[in-house]
């Protein structure tokens, strides 16, 4: 018999049963992972489909590998934004400097992708959906570890029992929350805050970004084709986070307006564009520190566990790193202890050097002072003439093992 009452061979025999809540990035990759181990695999996600588009993110070092295994980089290839240039523009909106974009962030050139958010989570559904069981329009109530498994109690009333549950549902997770406690203590504000938000591109821009600073305020335009609508984006520094504005939309639009009013170039037509804007996501920057990633059957992965903030522009790498190492992890410890015990002692190095990038200079970009501006912008007419930045070590400090089959 087992310590948990069932005989030695249905414990061996038997496929673990996993829930996983979210099913953006982290969720799907952990999926695809723990599927290939043999597992039987839930997603539950509680937006009513996938969110297609979205701001363009980056799958550096490790990931790049981890989605090499995944057998999708030709499709990532494919939807390479092929980014060509960035702009940085003064209070008038004269220009700075134009830099390519791997100057930088320290990227390595023909390896590293950018592509929209929504494009990556669609090839990663894509490439489980036929695998593993998705709960769209849905979300995780209660959770009850008192038993042998997992009790949940999903939002649509439905209750079912789970060997094990991760949390891979963001920053702001409800899986953390029910687990740990409140995000407040795990909460890294890092000084600003930012709206995102698209809106047509009547400025004809192609595979570019174009940014306008003044200390403590920047204002960019992200063309990611010829034609397409822009990614807009303004962000702010804030020395205390606006909690009261976190959960009402009218507020952040009002916070946001207030901020950037009389601001130069484009911004009024920005500001305008984000009152209308039907897809504004506002946020702060900030980042998740937790000194244990799992509590008995349930586990955190991604954004969830360590979130690193875009100030680092690792989320989304990090993320799927975490989620290949939870699931090979899984994978070589048939007890969940010893294999929760495995990825946090395996993954948390690399975590913490990423996260750590936002104190080695990744939010110079946005200065908040006229001094810092000035050295930024001779930094950035530096790098006109100068080779790429050497890429970053924190971006490949990762060694993937081989993936472990289920014992």
């Amino acid at each position: 018999m087992t310590p948990d009452g069932r005989s030695m061979n249905a414990s061996t025999t038997a496929k673990r049963e996993v829930l996983v809540s979210g099913a953006s990035i982290a969720g799907p990759a952990l999926a695809y992972w723990l599927h290939r181990s043999g597992c039987a695999v839930t997603v539950v996600e509680k937006a009513s489909a996938l969110r297609g588009g979205g701001y363009p993110i980056d799958i550096r070092g490790t990931a790049t590998e981890v989605v090499r295994r995944m057998g999708i980089l030709p499709r990532l290839r494919d939807a390479h934004i092929d980014s060509r240039r960035c702009t940085f523009l003064d209070a008038e909106g004269g220009e700075v400097a134009s830099v390519i974009p791997s100057a930088l962030a320290g990227g390595v050139g023909g390896q590293d992708l950018e592509v929209r958010r929504g494009d990556l989570a669609e090839i990663l559904h894509a490439t489980v959906r036929d695998d593993v069981e998705f709960l769209f329009d849905d979300s995780i109530d209660t959770l009850d570890q008192s038993g042998r498994g997992v009790d949940i109690t999903f939002r649509s009333g439905r209750q079912r029992t789970f060997d094990l549950v991760v949390g891979a549902d963001g920053t702001h997770s409800h899986t953390r929350e029910s687990l740990f406690g409140p995000e407040e203590r795990f909460h890294r504000y890092l000084g600003y805050c930012f709206a995102l938000f698209t809106m047509p591109n009547t400025l004809g821009l192609s595979h570019e970004v174009m940014m306008w600073n003044t200390p403590g305020k920047a204002a960019a335009l992200y063309a990611v084709g010829d034609n397409d609508e822009l990614h807009a984006f303004l962000n702010f520094h804030r020395p205390e986070p606006p909690f009261d504005a976190l959960r009402d939309p009218d507020a952040q639009r009002d916070l946001v307006a207030t901020v950037f009013a009389g601001a130069g170039w484009e911004v009024p037509g920005m500001v305008n564009a984000m009152r209308d804007a039907d897809d504004l996501f506002f946020d702060t920057a900030s980042q998740i520190r937790m000194p244990h990633w799992s509590s008995g059957r349930v586990a955190l992965v991604g954004d969830a566990a360590y979130a690193p903030s875009f100030l680092t522009g690792q989320g989304s790498s990090v993320a799927l790193a975490g989620a290949y190492m939870l699931a090979n992890s899984l994978a070589t410890h048939r007890d969940h202890t010893a294999a929760f015990a495995s990825y946090e002692r395996d993954v948390r190095g690399f975590v913490t050097m990423n996260q750590a990038l936002v104190d080695n200079g990744a939010a110079t970009l946005f200065p908040t002072t006229v001094r810092a501006l000035e050295q930024r912008n001779t930094m950035l007419r530096g790098l006109v003439t100068l080779p790429s930045a050497p890429a970053r070590p924190a971006h490949s400090a990762l060694a993937l093992p081989e993936f472990a089959p289920l014992p």
